[in-house]
């Protein structure tokens, strides 16, 4: 199974993240999201697994949400999901995705019932 994680290598729990795959012996193909965004599709497939709507994983405390003028409830899902693939600091991290399952890292072992 292939195993991917978005990567914020600034981020204490993603990287705190990514150790705990290492130590189970998982070898993650590592994304860094802000380096390289996922589209609007990735994103959508994301959210899908995941199980989440666009405004669950949307970063509210960012300077960037602030600076658009953004509001929990008043952007559309399409609207998130754009802003975060053109603003990918938005997007909450770090997400680990296995097969057709996917977690956000928060706590990090959270990630692990998707293994």
């Amino acid at each position: 199974m292939t195993v991917t994680i978005y990567h914020n290598p600034r981020c204490s729990k993603s990287r705190r993240t990514l150790a705990l795959l290492e130590e189970r012996g998982t070898a993650p193909t590592v994304v860094e999201y802000l380096k390289t965004p996922p589209s609007k599709d990735e994103l959508k497939a994301i959210l899908k697994k995941l199980g989440l709507k666009p405004q669950d994983i949307v970063r509210k405390c960012e300077a960037c949400y602030k600076d658009i003028g953004l509001k929990v409830g008043t952007a559309s899902d399409d609207e998130l999901v754009t802003l975060m693939a053109e603003n990918p600091i938005l997007i909450e991290r770090p997400i680990v995705v296995a097969g057709d399952k996917a977690a956000i890292g928060r706590p990090p072992e959270s990630v692990l019932a998707i293994l």
